[in-house]
C-alpha cells in the first residue's frame, strides 16, 4: 500500500502497449505489480497504448491492462491519464474500467508544493508542420465522430496502415523537427506561470535547465519503453529518471 509517511508520485509516458510487443506488456505489469503500488500517486502522460481505435474494442489483452490498472487503484494509487498521439481517442469507458482520471491535454498540478506543468509533449513540437495539421484536424469533432462510426475492423485497419505511413515519415524526418520547439517551451512555462514541465512524446528522457518566467526552469522529458521500462519518480525532496531493462522470461498475466 502507497505510504502516506513516504509520499511518492510517479510519472510514466509512451509505453506504446501492443499485444505483439510481450515485453513490453510483462514489463507494465511488473511495474504496476510491484512499483507504482509503493505510489501514492501515478501519472500516465499519454501513448499508453500504440494505437486505439475506440471504447468497444474488447479484446482479452486490453482487458487485461485495464483489470492491472484497476487493481492498483483499488490498492490506494490515484492514476491521472493525459491522452498521447497515439491513443487520443482513449475515452471515459475505458478510463472507468481502469480507475483512471482523465485530465486535459495540459494540466497545471501540485506537486508537493511545486506548481508543475503536465503534458504529453506532442503541442510542442511545432516545427513538425504536417503532423500538426494532421494532430488539429483528429482532434475536432467532426472528424472523431466520423471515425467511430466505422466498424471496428475498418477502424483497426486503418491504424495500422496510418502507423506504417507515420514510421516511415519519421524515418526521413530531421531530428531537430520531431523535438521541441524551445520557444514553445518557454511560451507553456510562462502561460502557466511554472517553472517546472514535465512530458513525454519524444522519447529523449533529460533534464533540461532554461529560463522562463525570467528566473530557472526545468524541462523533464520521460522515457520510452521500447527497449526498458522508464519513470520518473518524484519525492518533496527529489526527481529522478528511473528505469530497468525488459525481462524476457517474463509473460504477461
Amino acid at each position: 500500500m502507497p505510504s502516506t509517511n513516504n509520499p511518492v508520485t510517479y510519472f510514466i509516458a509512451d509505453l506504446h502497449l501492443a499485444q505483439n510487443r510481450p515485453d513490453i506488456t510483462a514489463c507494465f505489469l511488473r511495474f504496476l505489480k510491484h512499483d507504482a503500488i509503493q505510489a501514492q500517486t501515478l501519472y500516465i502522460l499519454g501513448d499508453l497504448f500504440e494505437a486505439w481505435v475506440g471504447d468497444d474494442d474488447d479484446s482479452a489483452y486490453l482487458a487485461t491492462i485495464a483489470k492491472a490498472l484497476k487493481t492498483l487503484s483499488n490498492l490506494g494509487t490515484t492514476i491521472y491519464y493525459i491522452h498521447g498521439n497515439r491513443d487520443f481517442l482513449l475515452g471515459e469507458r475505458f478510463a472507468k474500467k481502469s480507475a483512471m482520471i482523465l485530465l486535459p491535454e495540459v494540466d497545471l498540478i501540485d506537486l508537493y508544493g511545486q506548481s508543475v506543468v503536465i503534458m504529453h509533449g506532442d503541442t510542442l513540437c511545432t516545427r513538425d508542420v504536417a503532423y500538426q495539421q494532421f494532430r488539429k484536424k483528429s482532434r475536432s469533432w467532426w472528424w472523431q465522430t466520423m471515425v467511430k462510426s466505422l466498424p471496428l475492423f475498418v477502424r483497426k485497419k486503418i491504424a495500422a496502415d496510418y502507423r506504417k505511413k507515420s514510421a516511415a515519415a519519421t524515418s526521413v524526418k530531421p531530428q531537430e523537427i520531431m523535438d521541441v520547439t524551445p520557444a514553445e517551451v518557454v511560451n507553456c512555462l510562462e502561460a502557466h506561470q511554472s517553472q517546472l514541465l514535465i512530458h513525454g512524446h519524444t522519447h529523449r528522457p533529460a533534464v533540461h535547465e532554461l529560463t522562463a518566467n525570467n528566473k530557472p526552469a526545468k524541462r523533464i522529458v520521460l522515457g520510452d519503453w521500447y527497449e526498458q521500462g522508464a519513470w520518473l519518480k518524484v519525492t518533496p525532496t527529489k526527481m529522478e529518471l528511473l528505469n530497468y531493462a525488459f525481462n524476457q522470461t517474463d509473460t504477461p498475466a
